[in-house]
């Protein structure tokens, strides 16, 4: 509980600006229902004027023609002073978007502010001369390479093209200067099997 009650209360967004704005515009509408009002009440009157005039009984129909004609200027002050309320609501409403507008411009102006304090103009011109140098670094080798190489170089270029396409630059692996182990020489054996056939062979023919 105490908690809640020693919760402090937020602020309200509510400004002074449209505290006046409600006033001007509550006092705009009620004039709008009195110049309702009174307009409905003239048009009776006028009405029974005219019952009046039919009658004979013309002294009454004067007085309330007189006194419809005094509130018809009493609507006319009234369409004024709903206008000049309406014109103010306006004025203001106005003057709070350009407040906004202000801010806002000022909050640009502290950005901008603190961005050129954290650069200096020294800072802007250094960086701007070493991209203008990359730039003809970049220049220059694009030169290099787009034609600027004589004809000689050219051919140079293409013989070593040519030679990487061929195999001529390929790295061969050394060749072992150590001695190859001695491998055993297997049984002759074939050379005694040759002369038994061929003494078959001859013993055939014989017979």
């Amino acid at each position: 509980m105490g908690n809640v009650f020693g919760r402090k209360s937020r602020p309200s967004r509510v400004t002074e600006q449209d505290r006046a704005i409600l006033q001007l515009k509550q006092q705009r509408d009620k004039l709008k229902h009195y110049q309702k009002r009174v307009t409905l009440q003239l048009e009776k009157e006028r009405s029974l004027a005219k019952q009046l005039l039919k009658d004979g009984k013309k002294e009454k129909a004067l007085v309330l023609l007189k006194k419809k004609h005094y509130q018809d200027q009493l609507l006319d002050k009234t369409e004024t002073q709903i206008s000049n309320l309406e014109r103010m609501v306006q004025d203001i409403e106005f003057v709070q978007i350009e407040m906004k507008v202000i801010e806002g411009l000022k909050v640009g102006n502290d950005c901008l502010k603190s961005m050129h304090e954290a650069m200096s103009l020294e800072d802007v011109e250094r960086i701007m001369d070493e991209t203008q140098d990359a730039i003809e670094y970049q220049r220059q080798i694009d030169e290099m390479l787009s034609g600027s190489l004589t004809q000689e170089d050219e051919d140079a270029v293409l013989s070593e093209l040519e030679a990487i396409t061929q195999g001529e630059d390929v790295e061969l692996p050394e060749v072992p200067t150590e001695p190859l182990p001695e491998v055993p020489e297997p049984a002759n054996t074939e050379p005694e099997r040759r002369p038994a056939r061929n003494k078959e062979n001859r013993e055939m023919l014989a017979a």
